[in-house]
């Protein structure tokens, strides 16, 4: 109950200030900007998905063989 009276509070003195009509000209606008991407289709973004994901994989495998390695050279020097 009380978070619904800050937030009328909040939301009556925005909207004594102009901050109503400001945020609605960003929404609308934001929404303008959003219309203009070209979003990629369903086939892109699956391989662009496992791209990532092998890539992932990849660099793990790579940093934990180097990881590997040093501690042998490590363990070996002492």
């Amino acid at each position: 109950m009380v978070l619904l009276v800050i937030a009328a509070i909040v939301l009556i003195v925005a909207w004594r200030k102009g901050g109503l009509l400001k945020l609605a000209k960003y929404v609308g606008e934001t929404n303008v900007e959003l219309k203009k991407c070209n979003w990629p289709s369903t086939d892109e973004l699956k391989s662009s998905t496992v791209l990532v994901m092998v890539s992932v994989i990849f660099i793990g495998f790579l940093t934990f063989g180097i990881d590997w390695l040093f501690a042998q050279v490590v363990q070996a020097l002492m």
